[in-house]
Order: structure tokens, then C-alpha cells, then sequence
């Protein structure tokens, strides 16, 4: 039976491959990293269906039940930071140290046959937990306890709305692999991670979806989403941002440069404007901006650093554009109509605009 259920498992991590191979949301970036935990975790249902076939008493089979249980306990620790790489690529270039524990496991592993630290295969081919399994044990939750924070940390970072649903479901992986741990005749572990990669799929590809892929921000269909959630909001602040004379850039030096004057203010917008606050690229040349800040000298202060950075680029003889701007603040006591107060927003960058243009 449980062979069977296994090779569910991997026919759906398969079917999940070609997915992958044919999605048009997913970010890029985290295609190999996804890819490459499909592919560790089918090597490691493998290896236990090996465990399970071969732990049948049979002494003729103990080498291949040895050889098994090393792949699969030097391996299973290497899950949650492949999902982890999913999220960030660039982790492991900052932390690599955050792989000695799972290094000092592979080590514990590759022993155990001879010293019986992780486990051991009796001369019945019985398998037997080692003296050490908690090492095992250790590594597993330290590396579960890194996915966390490294998927709080991102979500920090990048002010992702689905920060939580992230941590929900990586909770959801601890908590139904750490089943067998306890009773490892329950088998659970591969059918829940499973389960919670095409769950990290079809969660990412949706978010990714609604990211601009020049600059970043996020694009016009989060804009919509977020804008509908005003809606019900207590109070909020509605920026909006247009880049001048932008079409004497793409005439004069090109669309590349264009391409890459827009990246450069995204990323400066992205800067001057803390968590409270979410940046998206509605089209073109035109940036919105919603927080739940409503003091205006705390806005304004951001848009003076907004303005200072671009004008530091421009003097170290980087080609970039002004930028005009106005904002509009909703402090409650009303229902709220975003699209009255969107409009004050950008009738008052135009009046900023023609003032600018006047001088």
C-alpha cells in the first residue's frame, strides 16, 4: 500500500514539473529553485520506498537498505532551504554558514552504518534509530526554523501582502512532516510535502502575477485589488507619480535607456517610501503609491527624499527625468471613496506638473 501512495506522489511531482515547465506567472527566478526541490524530494521518496521494500527481514537486501536510509537522511534536511531559495536566490550567498548544520548531519549519516549515530540496519536488516538521531532531529528543525524567517524576513523586506498565508503554509510543512518523526510508521512526510509544493506553486505563480516585470512594483492588476480594498479602509494616503518628459528620453537616447530610467526611479521610489507604504507601476511612465500613513509632513518628507535621491543620480551624470507628484489623504469619519480622493491626488500632480514645466 504504501508504495502505492509514493508512486502518487511522484507522478503528481512529475505532473508538477510540466506545470512549472509551462507557467507563464511564475516568476523566472524561481523556476530552478522549484524545480530543483521537486526533483530532491522525488529522490527522497524514492529512497524511502527503498526503505520500506527493503526492510523486510531479508538480510540479502540490507546493503540496499542501508544505502536508503543514508540518502534519505542526509537529504531530508536540504527540503526547507531549497524552499527557502524559492523565495530569495541569494540567501545562501550571504549565510553560508547556515549549511554547516545540515553538513554536520550528512557527516552523522554517512557514519551511522559503522557507529550507529542517526541510525543503524542490525544484521536482521531490522532498521534501529542511532544514539544520535536527535541529530537528525536538530538539523531538521533548525533548517524548518530558517524557512520561517527567511520567509518573514522577505516578506519584511518587500512589504508582501502574503507574508502570512506564507508562514501558514510553511507551518502546514512542519507540522505534517514532524508526524512521522513521531511515529515514523505513519509515512505522512512526502505526501505532505507534496501537497504543500503545489501549494508554494499555484500561491507564488498568483502573487508573482501581480508584479511589473521592468521595474518590480507591483502592477496595475494588484493596483485594482488593492484599490477595491480601500473600500472598507479606516484611513489611507493615495500618491501619485509621473515621470516628465518622458517621451524626449525614448526620442533622444532610445527606448533602452527609457527602460532603464524607469527601473532607476522605481527603485528610488521603492527606497524613499518605507513598509507602511506600497509602490506600483499603473503603465508607462505613471506610479501610485498607497499607505496608511495620513500625517502629510511625514509624506512630504518621504517625497523630499524621493526627489533628493533622484537629483544625487542625475549629478553623478546619470540621465534621469524629474518626476512630478501629488498625494491626497483620507483620515476617515466617511465611507471612503478612493477613486474622489486618486483624483485629487492626480489633478494635483498635473498642477504640479504645469508648474515645473512653467518655469
Amino acid at each position: 500500500m504504501y508504495i502505492a501512495t509514493y508512486a502518487i506522489d511522484i507522478a503528481a511531482l512529475f505532473y508538477l514539473i510540466w506545470l512549472l515547465h509551462s507557467s507563464t506567472t511564475l516568476h523566472p527566478s524561481r523556476k530552478i529553485p522549484l524545480l530543483a526541490t521537486i526533483v530532491l524530494t522525488v529522490i527522497i521518496i524514492l529512497s524511502e520506498m527503498g526503505t520500506v521494500f527493503t526492510d523486510n527481514g531479508s538480510t540479502g537486501l540490507r546493503g540496499i537498505n542501508i544505502f536508503c536510509n543514508v540518502l534519505g537522511f542526509a537529504l531530508t534536511p536540504l527540503i526547507p532551504i531549497a524552499i527557502s531559495l524559492i523565495f530569495d536566490r541569494r540567501i545562501l550567498g550571504t549565510h553560508k554558514f547556515l549549511l554547516l548544520p545540515t553538513l554536520i548531519n550528512i557527516i552523522a549519516t554517512v557514519l551511522s552504518p559503522q557507529l550507529r549515530l542517526i541510525f543503524y540496519v542490525n544484521v536482521d536488516n531490522q532498521y534501529v534509530r542511532g544514539d544520535y538521531f536527535f541529530i537528525f532531529i536538530s538539523v531538521y528543525i533548525f533548517n524548518f526554523l530558517f524557512l520561517l524567517i527567511c520567509t518573514l524576513d522577505v516578506g519584511r523586506k518587500f512589504n508582501y501582502p502574503i507574508t502570512g498565508r506564507m508562514v501558514i503554509l510553511s507551518l502546514f510543512t512542519i507540522i505534517g512532516t514532524s508526524i512521522q518523526l513521531v511515529y515514523p510508521q505513519a509515512y505522512s512526510s512526502w505526501h505532505c510535502v507534496t501537497l504543500s509544493l503545489f501549494l508554494y506553486f499555484l500561491l507564488l505563480s498568483e502573487f508573482d502575477n501581480s508584479f511589473d516585470i521592468l521595474t518590480g512594483l507591483y502592477n496595475r492588476i494588484a493596483f485594482e485589488k488593492a484599490a477595491k480594498k480601500m473600500e472598507k479602509a479606516q484611513a489611507f494616503s493615495i500618491i501619485v507619480l509621473d515621470i516628465d518628459d518622458f517621451k524626449c528620453i525614448n526620442d533622444t537616447y532610445g527606448h533602452g535607456c527609457g527602460d532603464a530610467a524607469i527601473k532607476t526611479v522605481a527603485e528610488i521610489v521603492r527606497q524613499s517610501f518605507p513598509r507602511r507604504f506600497t509602490c506600483y507601476r499603473f503603465g508607462g511612465d505613471e506610479f501610485y503609491i498607497i499607505g496608511n500613513e495620513t500625517d502629510q509632513e511625514k509624506i512630504e518628507s518621504h517625497l523630499k527624499a524621493m526627489t533628493n535621491a533622484l537629483t544625487e543620480m542625475r549629478e553623478k551624470g546619470n540621465t534621469l527625468p524629474t518626476v512630478s507628484y501629488g498625494y491626497s489623504v483620507f483620515r476617515g469619519g466617511e465611507k471612503p471613496d478612493f477613486c474622489k480622493y486618486l483624483k485629487e491626488a492626480d489633478d494635483q500632480m498635473y498642477r504640479f506638473k504645469k508648474i515645473h514645466k512653467s518655469k
